[in-house]
């Protein structure tokens, strides 16, 4: 496994929809354990496969509670709950709204509430290459929405006003002509 570099916006390839699996081998087993690993030391709770930039239809999550100490410190050793999903369809979502605060790691240290469905029904292929349909609500169905979101091109400030969305984008504009690395950090 290898931690993988994270693609920041404006990077041109978060806006490009994701090819879906066809193949499922050794490589796809390999790059799911880096996306995993890669996902846990960023830290996140969802990563899709065009932020490490391979604009493929995969993504990682584990929304597993993360339990804390008495003085504030994480578990070194947390539980982990991870799913794999491969190419992911959302087939049905509830008419009631959920608002959660949401962040992304190709947009690091911007944090907005984004409004989505409290529910979700995903259709994927597992780790394996079998079919599966997961029926989600609360932080899972909005990580899932989110990543799915990712590997359609959509990013979640697309869910703000144009002025707010206008103004991220700026500025990681200029973080990334300033670092004269241009996309990825």
């Amino acid at each position: 496994m290898a931690i993988l570099p994270l693609v920041h916006i404006p990077d041109p390839i978060l806006r490009a929809p994701s090819k879906p699996i066809e193949r499922f081998d050794g490589d796809l087993q390999k790059f799911l354990d880096s996306m995993l690993e890669t996902m846990y030391d960023a830290p996140g709770i969802g990563l899709a496969a065009v932020q490490v930039g391979e604009p493929i239809r995969v993504v990682t999550i584990d929304c597993a509670e993360r339990e804390v100490n008495e003085r504030g410190e994480e578990d070194p050793d947390p539980k982990r709950e991870p799913i794999f999903l491969i190419n992911p369809e959302i087939v049905a979502t509830s008419d009631a709204p959920n608002v959660y605060e949401e962040g992304c790691l190709s947009i690091p240290d911007y944090y907005a509430e984004v409004e989505r469905p409290a529910e979700c029904t995903v259709k994927f292929l597992d780790r394996d290459g079998k079919e599966q349909t997961l029926e989600a609500d609360g932080i899972m169905a909005t990580c899932i929405q989110h990543e799915v979101d990712h590997l359609n091109g959509v990013l979640f400030i697309d869910y703000l006003s144009k002025l707010k969305r206008d103004m991220v984008v700026r500025k990681f504009t200029k973080i990334a002509k300033q670092s004269g690395k241009p996309f990825i950090g």
